[in-house]
């Protein structure tokens, strides 16, 4: 069974009229791992999630945040199915690193 783990690496910030350090974009990156015959592989995607500048939203302080909090900012501007997807591609990486697909060969003509 694959395990997800997604944390934020990197966060990008400007000050506006109202607040200090508001965050416009978060760099996140989604690590995945699985057991299998006695090994563990792991393979993982980095991206970008911006956030729009709201004025009057709820504002909490750039001391006070933490990755849990971002990561489910990231994950909501990504939607169901971003996260699907990413996870999903995390998966078959994995997948091939646990059974390699077969290349074909060019084989000689026989005549």
């Amino acid at each position: 069974m694959k395990n997800y783990t997604w944390k934020v690496t990197n966060l990008y910030t400007i000050d506006t009229d109202t607040e200090t350090d508001y965050v416009v974009d978060a760099i996140y990156e989604v690590v995945g791992t699985e057991e299998s015959g006695g090994e563990t592989y792991t393979s993982s995607l980095s991206g970008t999630a911006t956030f729009e500048v709201v004025q009057g939203d709820s504002f909490t302080p750039y001391a006070d945040l933490t990755d849990a909090m971002v990561v489910g900012w990231v994950k909501e501007e990504l939607g169901a199915d971003g996260v699907s997807n990413l996870e999903a591609s995390v998966g078959g990486m994995i997948d091939s690193e646990i059974t390699p697909p077969v290349s074909p060969e060019n084989t000689p003509l026989p005549w």
